[in-house]
């Protein structure tokens, strides 16, 4: 007998539910302030969503990947306020740009392994920072990007309203979602997972470490590059902080709770932390106290973070659901024998 739960309708039917929630979210929300704060999660789900693949599939741990997401963003702020390039032209420019440097951080970073890959690429964003902050002539230094161009009009569709706004943040995060989850069912995503398992396995099998761990790696930094256009184009104005090593903790953090090295784990996570955090505005500064522990006891409990805790209660919810059955043939057969 054919298992219902293992048609294609079924196994999609999680992604089918959020895909319409995010469609009608904007005629259930009353007011902009709130479709503002979930554009901004959407913007940073897709950074995550990119962070996730080289340190979820792939087991390298990237530190810059909030100095890419800057670059991304200044990349857009600079072209469009200094030397007045399309939107769109900026913002294409903004993911090649992030592969590139991504490329010349790569050859060097990916040499080393483990806790030495991390610090090497905490150095890297820390190198960002100064960078922007420092490069007055360039980036505006402290001072930042005032009066970046706002997304054009595509056709009839004007982005002028907060909705709209939502809608094209939206959209990204759709794409990007369905981009990964195409990288990461094939056979490349299968030779990350692979090497993040044992790369002295994976290098027997003549996988060849370097150009996958590189291919991860650029996947990644485009990723952060294009959410950091869609920021720069979406809050229009950009300052030094964005590259602070925080942000990477901050993207970090949404994989490991919602579920770090599953598809829909970092999107879960990058919704509900913000709002969570956002919930506790009115405890000020001591919402710290609360988010702190909070946190760490989700770390603790659900180390698998949301998914896993999902993927626990679906599978004893089928083994009962299989269990039961064959406890009552039992039972029906003792008797009959008796």
């Amino acid at each position: 007998m054919t298992n219902s739960s293992n048609t294609p309708v079924t196994r999609h039917l999680g992604w089918i539910a959020l895909f319409a929630a995010g469609l009608v979210l904007p005629f259930l929300v009353r007011n902009d302030y709130s479709l503002t704060v979930m554009s901004t999660a959407y913007i940073f789900a897709l950074a995550t969503v990119g962070l996730n693949l080289l340190t979820g599939y792939t087991g390298q741990f990237n530190l810059a990947h909030g100095g890419f997401m800057a670059v991304g963003a200044y990349t857009v702020g600079i072209l469009t306020v200094d030397y007045q390039v399309p939107f769109w032209v900026a913002f294409a420019l903004a993911g090649v740009l992030s592969v590139v440097l991504g490329f010349f951080v790569g050859i060097v970073s990916l040499r080393l392994k483990g806790n030495y890959f991390a610090i090497f690429t905490l150095c890297v964003g820390y190198i960002i920072f100064l960078v922007i902050e420092k490069w007055d002539s360039v980036t505006h230094g402290v001072v930042g990007i005032i009066g970046i161009a706002a997304p054009p009009d595509i056709g009839p569709i004007s982005f002028e309203s907060p909705r709209a706004l939502y809608y094209l943040t939206f959209a990204f995060l759709a794409a990007g979602m369905w981009l990964m989850h195409r990288i990461v069912h094939s056979l490349v995503g299968h030779t990350f997972v692979a090497i993040r398992n044992s790369e002295h396995l994976a290098q027997a099998l003549g996988i060849d470490l370097m150009r996958n761990k590189m291919l991860a790696f650029l996947i990644s930094t485009f990723y952060a590059g294009i959410a950091g256009g869609l920021y720069a184009g979406f809050v229009r104005f950009l300052g030094p902080d964005l590259a602070n090593i925080s942000h990477t903790f901050d993207m970090t953090m949404y994989a490991v709770v919602g579920g770090i090295g599953t598809l829909v784990g970092p999107l879960l996570g990058a919704i509900a932390l913000p709002w969570l955090t956002q919930s506790l505005q009115f405890m000020q500064d001591y919402r710290f106290l609360v988010f702190g522990p909070l946190l760490i006891a989700l770390l603790i409990f659900l180390p698998r973070g949301l998914v896993g805790l999902y993927q626990s209660v679906h599978s004893r919810i089928a083994l009962r659901a299989v269990s039961a059955p064959a406890a009552r043939r039992a039972t029906s057969s003792g008797d009959g024998h008796a």
